[in-house]
């Protein structure tokens, strides 16, 4: 569940030291996204807009385990010790897609059944990247951080999703943003990060 307040950082979220799964001990896994006043009119925050979706809208590989490790004898004194604790920045479906603002949205896998109490209204595509990132080096001296890529063997793969909504409810359609737009919005939130 992650509460993200608006107008603010929509797009992405940080992961804290977990990538987002669509599965997890083997349990499916769903994440809920609200967006709430910045600035709300006395106590209380009301949910402007929510989408729950499937974990592998936001993630389909399921193998990755995090895991945190350190070295030790950095320093002076050599007694320093350096966790390499990751965190990850990944698309919220309000940055993945268009139309889920100031709505209810539920994003499931295309062959997930739903009943007729939803009405669909998006089908949304995710293909895999042409590269995967399987490690990095960080550089102490320059603080420069460098990936190492491989190709991806299921490269161009299409994951389906389809976007719902309860019926009687608004009927604005779903879509996905262009990949590029999102790959955008995720650099600028690692360069602010920085």
């Amino acid at each position: 569940m992650k509460g993200l307040a608006y107008p603010g950082r929509e797009a992405n979220y940080d992961c804290n030291s977990q990538v987002p799964s669509g599965s997890h001990n083997g349990r499916a896994i769903f994440y809920i996204f609200g967006r709430y006043p910045a600035e709300p009119d006395g106590d209380s925050y009301p949910v402007l807009d929510l989408v729950v979706c499937d974990g592998n809208f936001l993630n389909a590989d399921h193998d990755y385990i995090h895991k945190n490790k350190s070295v030790k004898g950095f320093g002076s004194y050599g007694d320093i010790m350096i966790r390499d604790r990751k965190m990850y920045v990944a698309p919220t479906p309000f940055g993945l897609t268009t139309g889920t603002a100031h709505n209810q949205t539920l994003i499931l896998p295309a062959d997930f059944h739903v009943d007729s109490r939803f009405d669909a209204v998006g089908k949304l595509v995710r293909r895999e990247a042409q590269k995967l990132i399987v490690g990095y080096t960080f550089d102490l001296r320059t603080n420069t951080l460098k990936p190492e890529s491989v190709d991806n063997p299921a490269a161009g793969t299409e994951h389906n999703f389809v976007a719902y909504r309860l019926e009687g409810s608004a009927t604005d359609p779903v879509a996905m943003r262009p990949p590029r737009e999102v790959i955008a919005e995720v650099a600028k939130a690692a360069e602010e990060d920085e």
